[in-house]
C-alpha cells in the first residue's frame, strides 16, 4: 500500500481552519476548502514506491489491472472511478445541479464538435461521465438538497410578505407539483436582473426579522451573494443539518448546494457541474432547466449500516463508489481488508495502522486491489472502494 501526499485546493468559499485542524497544522491564513485524495487529473494524489514522488494517475495508467483490479477494469475503464475529499466549507458553495450519464455524455459530444475549449467559462461539460456524490458530515454541516414540496415553499415565501414573491408563490400552489416547481425556478433565473436583486434584497431582511435556522441560512445566502436569484430558488429546497457520521447522497438531477462545516466527500470521477446560482460563473438556464429533476422528495439523511466486522456502510445506488467508516475502540482485533478492487483509506481521529503505514487525522493511504491488509489501531478510518 500506499502513503498518499495530497493536494489541498484553495478555493474561495474554503474554511481557514477546519483542514489544518485536522491535519494538525497552523492555518496559513488562506483558504482552504477541498483535500483530494484519488487518481484525477485536476490533483491527483502522489505516491513514492522508491524512486520519488509520482502521481496516483501515472501508477495506475503503467498497470491499471495490477492496481484497480481486472473487474473494475473491466467495468470502469483503466482509471479509478472515484475521487475522495475532505471538504471544508467556510461560506456556501455555488447552488448546482449534475447530470446524468446519457446526458454528461451528449453535451459532451455536442461541445466537443462546436470547438468549446475545455477551459472555456461557458462550457458546461469537461467530461462524458456522471456525477453522483455523497458527503459524510465530520463536524455539524449544513446544506440544502433537492426541492422540498411546492406548498412548504409557498408558506415559506408567502411567511415572507414580499410583493414581487407572492406570483411565485400562487405558482407553487398550482398543480401538477413538477410543473409549479419548473416554472418558479424559470422565473426565478430569468427575471430582470434589477428587479430580482430587489426583491432579494427585501426577502433577506424578511428572513433576518422572522429568524431561525433556515431563515437564517438564507440571510447569509444574501450577505455572500447579494441580489443573486440563487437565494431565491435556494428557498425552493430543502434545508438539512446534518450531524457528524450523518450523510447525503446526491444523485443526477438534484439541486443542492453545500453551506458549512466540514465532510468526507465521495464521487465518481467528473468536474461536470451546471450552476443554478449563488455564484459568478456561468449559468446556462436552458441547459440547467434540461438536467434538473423537478420533482419534491425528502433528502434522505443516510446513517450507516453496520456490518458483522464493525464496518459501516453508507448505501448508495451506484457502483463508482463505496464509502465506509470504521469507529476502532481500543484493544480491538485487526479488521482483514484485503479485497479484490482498489481503496482508498483515511483516517479521521485517533491512529489506525493500514499494514504499516500509520495513519493520523487528515492522513491516507492507496492500498492496489488484490494486496492483503489489515486495519490496526484506535480511531476512525473511512473507506473509500468500488462495487466490481
Amino acid at each position: 500500500m500506499d502513503r498518499l501526499a495530497n493536494t489541498v485546493r484553495p478555493y474561495a468559499w474554503g474554511s481557514t481552519t477546519l483542514i489544518p485542524e485536522l491535519l494538525g497544522t497552523a492555518p496559513t491564513g488562506e483558504p482552504q476548502a477541498e483535500m483530494w485524495m484519488g487518481a484525477h487529473p485536476g490533483a491527483p494524489s502522489r505516491v513514492d514506491r522508491g524512486t520519488g514522488e509520482v502521481p496516483l494517475s501515472d501508477v495506475i495508467a503503467a498497470d491499471p489491472a495490477a492496481e484497480l483490479g481486472d473487474a473494475a477494469v473491466a467495468k470502469f475503464g483503466p482509471r479509478l472511478p472515484f475521487l475522495l475529499k475532505v471538504l471544508a466549507a467556510g461560506a456556501p458553495l455555488s447552488l448546482q445541479v449534475h447530470p446524468n450519464l446519457g446526458q454528461a455524455q451528449r453535451g459532451y459530444v455536442a461541445e466537443e464538435s462546436a470547438g468549446v475549449p475545455l477551459d472555456a467559462p461557458h462550457r458546461n461539460y469537461k467530461d462524458a461521465n456522471h456525477k453522483p456524490e455523497l458527503i459524510c458530515a465530520l463536524t455539524t454541516f449544513e446544506g440544502l438538497c433537492g426541492f422540498r414540496a411546492p406548498q412548504e415553499s409557498a408558506d415559506l415565501l408567502a411567511a415572507l410578505d414580499v410583493d414581487s414573491l407572492k406570483p411565485y408563490v400562487d405558482l407553487l400552489r398550482a398543480h401538477p407539483e413538477d410543473a409549479a416547481l419548473r416554472e418558479v425556478l424559470t422565473a426565478v433565473l430569468t427575471a430582470d436582473p434589477r428587479d430580482m436583486a430587489a426583491t432579494v434584497t427585501e426577502a433577506a431582511a424578511a428572513c433576518a426579522r422572522l429568524g431561525g435556522d433556515a431563515y437564517d441560512a438564507y440571510v447569509s445566502l444574501a450577505h455572500h451573494f447579494p441580489g443573486d436569484p440563487g437565494v431565491i430558488a435556494a428557498m425552493l429546497l430543502n434545508y438539512v443539518r446534518l450531524q457528524p457520521g450523518e450523510a447525503l447522497f446526491l444523485g443526477a438531477g438534484v439541486p443542492h448546494a453545500y453551506l458549512s462545516g466540514m465532510g468526507v466527500e465521495i464521487m465518481a470521477n467528473s468536474d461536470n457541474v451546471l450552476r443554478c446560482g449563488l455564484t459568478p460563473k456561468h449559468v446556462d438556464v436552458p441547459e440547467l432547466l434540461g438536467v434538473v429533476s423537478f420533482e419534491a422528495a425528502d433528502p434522505g439523511v443516510l446513517r450507516p449500516e453496520a456490518s458483522v466486522i464493525g464496518e459501516e456502510v453508507y448505501e448508495t445506488p451506484i457502483d463508482e463508489f463505496r464509502l465506509s467508516r470504521f469507529v476502532r475502540a481500543q484493544g480491538a482485533a485487526p479488521t482483514d481488508l484485503s479485497a479484490p478492487t482498489p481503496q482508498i483509506v483515511l483516517c479521521t481521529a485517533g491512529a489506525v495502522e493500514i499494514g504499516d503505514v500509520r495513519l493520523t487525522p487528515g492522513r491516507s493511504a492507496f492500498v492496489p486491489a488484490g494486496e492483503k491488509v489489515e486495519l490496526s489501531g484506535t480511531g476512525t478510518a473511512f473507506r473509500a472502494t468500488v462495487v466490481a
